[in-house]
């Protein structure tokens, strides 16, 4: 049976605004790294659209600390059969 997905840095659009302002960032910067246009990502942060989970997974592996983002990677690359 596969693990539990691992817990997100950013489960919504308010968490993914709040880490582009820790780090800094300008919408169009922050939301390019991970190929999601500005206008998409403003939409996520004022919660007009959910945070879809591809994209929340996408966040925590571009600017989540590496040993995290690494336990993600491995939960979604295990086998169905493990």
């Amino acid at each position: 049976m596969p693990k539990k997905r691992p817990a997100l840095i950013c489960s919504d659009g308010h968490q993914a605004r709040q880490l582009r302002h820790q780090l800094a960032m300008k919408q169009d910067e922050f939301w390019a790294r991970i190929a999601v246009k500005q206008s998409a990502g403003s939409r996520y942060e004022s919660d007009t659209n959910p945070l879809p989970i591809h994209v929340a997974c996408m966040l925590h592996i571009a600017y989540g600390p590496s040993a995290r983002a690494q336990k993600l990677v491995e939960w979604l690359r295990q086998s169905k059969t493990d």
